[in-house]
């Protein structure tokens, strides 16, 4: 798998702003996250997604992927919530997908609660398969926001 893409803090602030903006646009649900993603691959945002955008199962991870299709290898994934390394709605859970993908480096603010599944992995998932992970932290109450009723 190819290096991470080398990338300021001011640009992961950047990005990482762009996936908490969309995960607001999420239609309201009483029973799943509401999560925003974006890839970006030299620099250029090349595919971003949020949850039930295109259809009742989506995941924002997999419409940032489908949208972004072979750029995204090699490129940085910014998420507002953790990938997720199991799922219910679908048989490929999101961390898994970003992996096949070849992205090299994802980013998210909020770690994937537990309310849902009883052992997320997904950041370990990414680790596991070569994949760089960071955590921004400081996005972490943005990231919550669209989901306070779930927490």
């Amino acid at each position: 798998m190819p290096n991470a893409e080398r990338t300021s803090i001011e640009d992961d602030e950047f990005w990482m702003a762009r996936a908490v903006e969309l995960a607001e646009r999420c239609p309201p649900s009483e029973t799943a996250f509401s999560v925003g993603a974006v890839v970006v691959a030299n620099g250029r945002m090349v595919g971003e997604g949020w949850s039930r955008a295109e259809d009742p199962a989506d995941h924002a991870e997999e419409v940032a992927l489908r949208h972004a299709g072979p750029a995204a290898r090699g490129a940085t994934a910014y998420s507002s919530m953790e990938p997720c390394g199991r799922r219910a709605s679908r048989p490929a859970p999101c961390a898994r997908l970003l992996a096949e993908a070849g992205v090299s480096r994802v980013v998210y603010a909020l770690a994937e609660p537990q309310n849902f599944v009883a052992a997320p992995g997904g950041d370990a998932f990414l680790r596991e398969n070569d994949v760089v992970v960071d955590v921004m932290p400081e996005f972490a109450a943005a990231a919550e926001r669209p989901n306070a009723h779930l927490l």
